[in-house]
């Protein structure tokens, strides 16, 4: 239920909104439609509607007006003159697993319909980040139909330093069609890579799994990198940023991995990546770390490196340690550089549908320099599959979506609508603008489009409705 009631004083725009969730939360979105001054009493608003158990999802509701007023109660003021990060956009990954099963378990038409429903803003909710594994991650079909793979194979005992067997074969068949689908929707999509591991060869333990980088491949690593953007650029996908290691903090066991100490990365970045990109005149942003906000001193050993510092755009964060105000923390030793999270997976461990966890971290970073939003597997199926099935593989993730693989059939899970309740709204280039916190469960979080209108998202976290005061200044 939804409505609201517009005093009609003095002084500022103030729109009031009462929001009476059924379930324990729910998200308003409201789209100004048009900037605010002192005349725009009367001024419209498009406000769109989910609620926490997704009855309600992504509905439009009734439009309201701005008015002149005397704002009391729970007030969020938005102040469209303080402006913060611009905004890359929102999005998942479409792992080996995800890309295999829109390809080859949805029909053409199927298929067609998801990538809208996820790509395009006026039909779907306009995703527009891409976070793409370098070679295999836990998130890739088992073997023997794929198991671990790079892009640079090699027999057990042999080494590829010229990187003469370098191809990118294994994603032609269905991870870059796929890709390219999304960004004829969407043009305005970035697209990130990131290794969850070097080629076995180039590593201490001459596996994907475990270990440490040699000495002796930093070079022939560096440029991989070098080749990995220029074969994807010549299938018409540019790589807008890479990390040199996913997680590097972390050694998993059962699928690939690597130690990749603060010292090392730095190192790398500085004395090999950084310099490869420059020589071969390849732009794309080099990012850091790519790992928990429980380990700040990692970028900023990374940062506190002059040369490495020059060719590090910013730094990776992921949710699954620490708190999320490590981004502020290190934005404010750093402030020339930039934060983006890229990973936070849903799945069975959040006991509820992913739209609650995806709301509280969309606002959460974005409130703390984030410049994008991203959840981890793009598409699973209802149980988690495919997965490489070993060790520590995730086998109770949740995709933003779930495909069906017996008949192509898509379920759209609370991730998908939560990340909706900004992305369909807040268009690439947006600025994070000034909005007050609101109070008795509400979490809000404001955005001014690269065309002048206003984007505002409240979250309801209370089991209760919570009145609330938008003014405009």
């Amino acid at each position: 239920m939804f409505w609201s009631t517009l005093f009609r004083k003095l002084s500022v725009h103030v729109l009031h909104i009462i929001v009476i969730c059924i379930v324990i939360a729910c998200s308003v979105f409201a789209f100004f439609s048009s900037p605010f001054y002192a005349h725009a009493a009367g001024e419209t608003v498009s406000v769109w509607l989910t609620t926490g158990d997704l009855s309600t999802h992504l509905a439009q509701q009734p439009g309201l007006t701005f008015a002149t007023g005397n704002a009391s109660g729970n007030i969020i003021t938005v102040n469209e003159n303080q402006t913060f990060q611009q905004m890359d956009g929102f999005g998942a990954s479409f792992t080996d697993s995800s890309a295999w099963l829109v390809y080859n378990k949805m029909s053409s038409s199927q298929r067609s319909t998801l990538m809208n429903n996820l790509f395009s803003s006026s039909s779907g909710i306009g995703l527009s980040f891409l976070r793409q594994p370098i070679g295999a991650s836990d998130l890739t079909r088992p073997a023997p139909a794929v198991g671990e793979y790079s892009y640079d194979d090699m027999p057990s005992g042999q080494t590829d330093p010229s990187l003469a067997h370098f191809t990118i074969a294994h994603d032609s068949a269905y991870i870059i069609p796929v890709l390219q689908q999304a960004l004829q929707i969407n043009p305005a999509i970035k697209i990130m890579g990131t290794p969850w591991s070097p080629p076995g060869w180039m590593k201490s333990t001459g596996s994907m799994e475990g270990g440490t980088l040699n000495t002796s491949a930093y070079s022939a690593y560096a440029n991989y990198f070098v080749k990995y953007v220029q074969a994807y650029q010549a299938q018409g996908l540019p790589i807008y940023a890479i990390t040199p290691q996913n997680e590097p903090l972390y050694v998993p066991n059962g699928y690939p991995g690597m130690s990749f100490p603060a010292s090392d990365e730095t190192n790398f970045i500085k004395n090999y990546l950084g310099p490869a990109f420059a020589s071969n005149g390849v732009t794309t942003k080099i990012l850091g770390y790519d790992h928990n906000w429980d380990q700040s001193g990692y970028p900023t050993t990374i940062l506190n490196d002059a040369t490495a510092n020059a060719y590090t755009a910013g730094t990776a964060w992921h949710c699954y340690g620490g708190s999320v105000d490590a981004q502020t923390s290190v934005h404010t030793s750093f402030p020339n550089k930039d934060a983006w999270e890229t990973e936070c997976s849903g799945g069975t461990w959040e006991n509820s549908n992913g739209f609650p966890n995806t709301m509280s971290l969309l606002i959460g970073v974005v409130r703390n320099w984030g410049k994008s939003v991203v959840r981890w597997g793009m598409v699973l199926d209802p149980n988690g599959q495919p997965n490489l099935g070993t060790g520590a593989a995730c086998s109770t993730c949740r995709g933003v979506v779930s495909v069906d693989q017996s008949n192509g059939n898509v379920t759209y899970n609370g991730d998908y609508y939560a990340l909706g309740q900004a992305s369909k709204f807040v268009a690439p280039g947006a600025y994070h603008i000034d909005s007050s916190t609101g109070s008795n469960g509400i979490q809000d979080v404001a955005f001014k489009n690269p065309d002048g209108t206003k984007v505002l998202v409240v979250y309801n976290s209370a089991s209760r409705g919570v009145a609330y005061v938008v003014v405009s200044r």
